[in-house]
């Protein structure tokens, strides 16, 4: 996408902590190297929460303040993910338990950056929030994908952690960087962070 060195392009997601973030990174790794599927690499494994938009850099000040005053509005929820999903012929994710809790807050993020930053995804709008961790994407081909999921229909990957963050990436020209996390108004504050669990298989 051709745009003004004025303006930079941003997304929203999670990113899983660890030791779920180095576990979605290797099977990320194991694409690429078995599949040649690299363009998934040029993000930190994480769960779109909204899709990619143009922001003013003067006006990134602002970007700031406002989704400081959007996350202190929640608390942490529990993301849960659950095995291996597609959307054929090029997609491999892992799937993300759908909640009340998550679905509510994507929606409203989104009506907040309609309704008080004036940002629109006019192609994506109308498309159902279908929250999931891509592995492998847009340059994994046809046959590759047949053999990936064949492959990956069968293994067996649970995890779950507390999302007690939203983060902010930007594109640098070639990939996207974590820009800035901004907490949810936490519980847990004071608290020690309920234990990981994960499994895989």
């Amino acid at each position: 996408m051709i745009h003004s060195e004025k303006e930079k392009r941003y997304f929203i997601a999670v990113i899983p902590p660890s030791p779920v973030y180095e576990q979605a990174l290797e099977v990320r790794t194991y694409f690429s190297d078995q599949y040649g599927s690299k363009a998934a690499l040029n993000s930190p494994p994480h769960i779109t929460l909204h899709m990619p938009f143009l922001w003013k850099v003067q006006k990134q000040k602002e970007l700031f303040t406002k989704l400081e005053l959007f996350s202190t509005r929640y608390d942490p929820l529990k993301i849960c993910l659950d095995n291996y999903g597609s959307f054929p012929p090029r997609v491999i994710f892992m799937k993300v338990t759908e909640s009340d809790a998550l679905r509510a807050l994507q929606k409203d993020l989104h009506k907040f950056f309609k309704t008080k930053l004036d940002v629109f995804n006019a192609n994506y709008k109308e498309q159902p929030f279908h929250p999931h961790l891509t592995l492998a994407f847009r340059d994994l081909k046809k046959t590759s994908y047949d053999q990936a999921w064949q492959e990956f229909s069968k293994k067996e990957f649970k995890a779950e952690f507390m999302m007690d963050k939203i983060a902010l990436l930007v594109h640098n020209g070639k990939r996207w960087d974590l820009l800035k996390e901004f907490p949810l108004e936490s519980s847990y504050s004071n608290q020690s962070k309920p234990e990981l669990k994960t499994r895989q298989g």
